[in-house]
C-alpha cells in the first residue's frame, strides 16, 4: 500500500525527530515540511511518534498541556494551548534524572491533576471537570526540545509532541475540597537560586480551565482522558534552563514541594 501523498511530510518529520531523539542532536525545525500553518499534520507526526514509543512498550500515563500563558500564545501567534503525550518512562518522581537523557531541557513548575473519574464527554461542564479530580500534586515538567535552538513555532513543538521530557510529581496529594488552583502562587529555585515565580491564574485564569480545554480537545481526537491518568496543567511562571549536576525545587502553595536532581556528566 502506496503512503497518501499528504502523509508523506508527516512520515518525514516523525523520521526527522526521530533521529534527533535517537543521536542525541537537535534537528531542524519541521515546520518546512509540515506547512507553517498545518496544526493537523503536527498532532499526526506527534501520534505516530508516541505510537512508536507504545510499540516498544512505553504506557500512557496522562497528557499535559502547554501554550497556557497568554504571552507565549501572543509569541507563537496561537489563540488556544496544544498538548502532548505523558509515557511512563518520563515519570521521574523520586528519582535522579540521568545525564545525557535530555537534549536542551527547561524546567517549569505546575499543578498536576490526577483524575478518579473518565472525562468522556465532548462538553463536560466545569464542576463535571472538578469532580473528575482525585487529587492535586505539586509537578515539574521538565521540557524538551528535539528542535536546534528551540527554535519553535506552534507546529514544530505540536509534532514534536508539545515538546515534552519527562516529568516529576511532589509526594503531596490534595484534593479540591479545600484547595482553588487559581490562587496558588509558586515559586521555582535552580540549586537553591530563585528563577520563576508565578500564580495559578497564570494558567488561562485558572488550571482548572486548562484541565476543562483538554477534557474537550482529547474527547474531539478521539482519546479521552482516563481515571487514573495524570494531566500537567501548565506553567504557572517561565521555565529555566537547567544542566547536568543542578537541583530544581519548587514551592506551590497549598500542594508544597516538589524537586529534581540531574546528575553529573561523570556519574553512571
Amino acid at each position: 500500500m502506496t503512503t497518501p501523498d499528504r502523509d508523506v511530510p508527516v512520515v518525514e518529520a516523525a523520521a526527522r525527530l526521530a533521529a534527533a531523539t535517537e543521536s542525541g542532536t537537535p534537528c531542524a525545525p519541521v515546520r518546512d515540511l509540515l506547512g507553517a500553518g498545518d496544526v493537523g499534520a503536527a498532532y499526526r507526526v506527534q501520534r505516530m511518534l508516541v505510537d512508536r514509543r507504545l510499540g516498544a512498550g512505553a504506557r500512557v500515563t496522562g497528557r499535559k498541556i502547554g501554550l497556557t500563558s497568554p504571552a507565549v500564545q501572543r509569541q507563537l501567534g496561537v489563540d488556544q494551548p496544544d498538548f502532548g503525550v505523558l509515557l511512563d518512562d518520563m515519570d521521574y518522581s523520586g528519582r535522579a534524572v540521568p545525564a545525557g537523557l535530555l537534549l536542551q531541557p527547561k524546567a517549569e513548575a505546575e499543578i498536576a491533576f490526577v483524575l478518579g473519574a473518565d472525562l468522556d464527554t465532548d462538553d463536560p461542564s466545569p464542576a463535571r471537570v472538578r469532580a473528575a479530580v482525585a487529587y492535586a500534586a505539586a509537578a515539574l515538567e521538565i521540557v524538551d526540545s528535539r528542535v536546534a535552538g528551540w527554535d519553535i513555532t506552534l507546529v514544530d513543538t505540536v509534532a514534536d509532541n508539545a515538546s515534552c521530557g519527562l516529568y516529576v510529581l511532589g509526594d503531596g496529594h490534595v484534593t479540591l475540597d479545600g484547595f482553588e488552583p487559581r490562587e496558588t502562587t509558586m515559586r521555582l529555585h535552580v540549586n537553591g537560586a530563585p528563577v520563576s515565580e508565578g500564580t495559578g491564574s497564570a494558567c488561562l485564569g485558572d488550571p482548572l480551565n486548562a484541565l476543562l480545554w483538554l477534557a474537550r480537545t482529547a474527547y474531539a481526537f478521539g482519546d479521552p482522558l482516563k481515571a487514573g491518568q495524570v494531566v500537567l496543567s501548565g506553567a504557572l511562571g517561565p521555565m529555566a534552563a537547567v544542566a547536568p549536576g543542578d537541583r530544581v525545587h519548587a514551592e506551590i502553595s497549598g500542594l508544597g514541594t516538589v524537586s529534581a536532581t540531574f546528575l553529573e556528566k561523570d556519574c553512571a
